[in-house]
Formats: C-alpha cells, structure tokens, sequence
C-alpha cells in the first residue's frame, strides 16, 4: 500500500473527507459508491461497480454475439472496459474509457458513427474507427457502457440497435 501523507480526522457523525486529488486521481465522482473492507486494523476504499458482477455474464454474451456476428464487441463499467470479443480485444480489454465515452454515459446517448472518424475511444489513445455505442441504463442511471468498433468496415442502424440490445439485456440482469 502507499502512503499518501494525507491524514484526516473523523468528524461527530463518523465521517471523513478524501482529498479532491486523491478523488480525482482515481476518477472517483460525487455520489459514487465505495466499497469498505477491513483488512486486520486496515479500512481499505475500492470503487463499487454493479458491472463486476456483470463481467462473466457479459464475456459469454458477447462470445456468442462475436461468434455469430464477426463484431468486436466491449462492455466497460463507468471506468474501463471489463469484457470483449473480436481482434481489437488485446487493445481494448481492461483498459480505460476515454472522455469522451465518458461524456456518452453522462448524456445517456446512444451514438452510431458517421462513416470512419479519427476518436478516442481509449483514454489517451486516439484511433480511426467506425462504432456505435449505448449506454447502460439501471435504476435511471448509467452504469456502463456497449460498444461495437470497427476498423475495417462502416457500422449501421443494426450495429446501434444491438449495442442497445445488449445494454438493454445487462440493465435488467442488474436490476434484478
């Protein structure tokens, strides 16, 4: 574990403040939810993400639409993504979504490129790519993300309809 120097005291309601830094640096946002563990005499904060459930379930869907379809098809969390299939997979897999999927999940859009563009689609990682991307939507907010990429071949309305197929399906697998 690292030190960060920072030392806190717990206020009358058992509260403490993490810094705006350490916050940022870890992408963690007003109202997110964290997970506490005790670990000996250690509390230990992790990002709670109702997709971390959703990871197998995600992996074998999308297996089964690649195998079918010849897609390269992810699903990230609010932070990265956390299951694919296709060629793209060792790019994508794990990695973190960029700005602007992250703008994508705050308006709550589905959005189908205009032929190939020059985006990010991986945190600092811009590439030329056509894609259709939806948003996953539980309990009224969004929770993750589905994304079709291509590098070879142009995406249509039927490549955005199963993405919202898909984020439809994980919605309502995590909300029961």
């Amino acid at each position: 574990m690292k030190a960060t120097g920072v030392v806190r005291k717990i206020d009358e309601l058992g509260r403490i403040v993490i810094p705006k830094e350490i916050r940022r640096t870890l992408k963690i946002r007003d109202g997110e939810a964290l997970e506490i563990f005790v670990d000996g005499d250690t509390l230990k904060l992790r990002k709670f993400s109702s997709m971390e459930d959703l990871q197998e379930v995600s992996r074998k869907l999308l297996e089964a639409i690649a195998g079918n379809t010849q897609q390269n098809i992810y699903v990230a969390d609010r932070d990265c993504f956390i299951a694919g299939c296709g060629n793209l997979k060792k790019k994508f897999l794990r990695e973190n979504i960029s700005s602007y999927l992250e703008d994508v999940l705050r308006d709550c859009e589905n959005v189908l490129s205009d032929g190939f563009q020059r985006v990010e689609l991986i945190a600092d990682v811009e590439g030329e790519y056509a894609y259709a991307v939806s948003p996953i939507l539980a309990q009224g907010s969004a929770i993750g993300l589905v994304l079709i990429v291509s590098k070879e071949k142009e995406l249509h309305d039927e490549d955005l309809q199963m993405t919202n197929i898909v984020a439809q399906f994980l919605a309502k697998y995590v909300e029961e």
